[in-house]
C-alpha cells in the first residue's frame, strides 16, 4: 500500500493522454482551461449524469457564454433553463455565484479552494474541483466515482460513508505535484468508464496491477455501503386549472426550500401521515374532477404521492385564499416547454392535460400508476 502514491499517477496520466474522455467543458490538451466553463459543469455534474448534462451544458453557453451574462440573467430565466435537471437550490446558488463574481469579483473566478469555498453553492468536493482543473492547483477532488476507485485501489473494507475520511486521506496522497487538473479528470473517466458500480471492466484498467481490491477478488463488491432506510412516502393533491383560453393555472413556491423559486401546479401540502380534505387546498372554487392514477416521484429522502384534479374554469374565474393570488399565473399550454417547471409538475400536467408524456421530455422518477382502489372526493 505504500507504493501506491508514487506508480498511480505516472500509469494513470499515460492512459488519459490516450484514452480521455472529449467533453465541451474540457481545454484540449495545452490549452488553459476557462475557469467559467469548469465551474458551470461541475455545479451540473453534482448529482447529474454526463448524459443528462451535455444539451442543458450547450444550451446554458448559447444564452450565458460568461459569467458576466449569466450574472445579467434574472433568475427566473436560469430556473426555466434548469428545470429537468433536479436539486433546484443548485440553480438558485448558480445564479448568485454568477453574480457575487461579477459584482465583487471583476468577473473573475478565485484560485484557491478556500477562496473558491466562500462563493454561492461552492462546496469542498466542487472548490477541489476548480482549483485543480481550471487553475492547477494541487488539489484532490473526490467525488462518487473517485470514492469507488479509491476504495477498490486500497481495499478498503470499511463500509461508506464511514470510510470517507479515509478516502479524502488517500486521494490526497495519489495527486501530484504537477498535473493535478488532469489526474482528477483521469479519475473521473476511469471510474465512469472502467472502474464502473457493477462489472468493472478490470481486464482494461490502467492500475489493476496496483489494485488491491482487485488482487483481493473483491473488486466489484467494493465499496462497501451502510443499509440505507426504506423513504418515507408523501402524498398529496395536486389541482390543474384550465382555463377558457387555453391557459393553466400556475403558482410559483416559496425561494427557499424544496424546488425554490420554481413553478408548481397549486397543490395541497404534501403529508406524510393522514391528510385533511383535500378540497380546502383548491385554488378556485370549481367542479373538481378527480383523475385516475396517482403521479409518482422519488426525491432525495422521501417518496412523492400525488392524486391529481382537474378543473375546466371560466376566463373571469375567481382564486380562493388557498390559491396565493399574489404568487399565481396563468401560462397557455403552448408556453408550457419554457416554465420553470420542475419534472413532477410537469408529469402532473402532462397526466391531467392527456397529452400522454411530458411537455418537454418524461422524467424517470416522474410516472403514474393506478391506484390500488378508488377514493372518492
Amino acid at each position: 500500500q505504500d507504493a501506491l502514491p508514487k506508480c498511480v499517477a505516472p500509469a494513470l496520466l499515460a492512459w488519459y493522454d490516450r484514452d480521455r474522455r472529449v467533453l465541451p467543458w474540457r481545454a484540449p490538451p495545452g490549452v488553459q482551461p476557462d475557469p467559467y466553463r469548469v465551474w458551470l459543469s461541475e455545479i451540473m455534474l453534482q448529482q447529474t449524469t454526463v448524459k443528462a448534462v451535455l444539451p442543458r451544458y450547450a444550451d446554458f453557453l448559447r444564452r450565458w457564454p460568461n459569467v458576466a451574462s449569466l450574472a445579467r440573467a434574472e433568475l427566473s430565466e436560469v430556473l426555466a433553463a434548469w428545470a429537468g435537471l433536479g436539486y433546484y437550490a443548485r440553480a438558485r446558488n448558480l445564479h448568485a455565484c454568477a453574480r457575487t463574481v461579477a459584482e465583487d469579483r471583476g468577473g473573475r473566478f478565485p484560485e484557491t479552494e478556500a477562496e473558491l469555498r466562500k462563493l454561492p453553492g461552492v462546496g469542498g468536493y466542487t472548490a477541489a474541483a476548480i482549483a485543480a482543473i481550471a487553475f492547477g492547483a494541487r488539489a484532490s477532488p473526490v467525488d462518487g466515482n473517485i470514492e469507488r476507485v479509491i476504495a477498490r485501489l486500497f481495499a478498503l473494507r470499511t463500509p461508506l460513508p464511514a470510510v470517507k475520511s479515509e478516502i479524502e486521506a488517500l486521494a490526497e496522497t495519489l495527486t501530484p505535484e504537477t498535473r493535478a487538473g488532469d489526474f482528477a479528470q483521469a479519475m473521473m473517466d476511469l471510474g465512469a468508464t472502467i472502474c464502473t458500480p457493477k462489472r468493472p471492466a478490470c481486464g482494461l484498467c490502467p492500475l489493476r496491477s496496483q489494485c488491491l481490491g482487485y488482487a483481493a477478488g473483491l473488486a466489484e463488491i467494493l465499496p462497501y455501503r451502510e443499509g440505507k432506510s426504506a423513504r418515507p412516502v408523501r402524498s398529496g393533491t395536486a389541482f390543474v386549472a384550465l382555463r377558457d383560453d387555453g391557459s393553466v393555472l400556475l403558482r410559483e413556491r416559496p425561494l427557499k426550500g424544496l424546488l425554490g423559486g420554481m413553478l408548481e401546479v397549486p397543490s395541497s401540502p404534501w403529508f406524510d401521515g393522514e391528510r385533511s380534505d383535500p378540497r380546502k387546498h383548491a385554488p378556485a372554487m370549481a367542479d373538481w374532477r378527480e383523475l385516475a392514477g396517482l403521479v409518482e416521484h422519488t426525491f432525495t429522502h422521501f417518496h412523492l404521492e400525488l392524486e391529481v384534479r382537474r378543473a375546466d374554469v371560466p376566463i373571469d374565474v375567481q382564486l380562493t385564499e388557498a390559491a396565493d393570488e399574489a404568487r399565481c399565473r396563468w401560462i397557455h399550454v403552448r408556453d408550457l416547454h419554457g416554465a420553470a417547471l420542475p419534472s413532477v409538475m410537469r408529469k402532473v400536467l402532462a397526466h391531467a392535460l392527456e397529452l400522454g408524456s411530458s411537455p418537454t421530455r418524461p422524467d424517470r422518477a416522474a410516472r403514474v400508476r393506478p391506484r390500488a382502489r378508488h377514493r372518492s372526493a
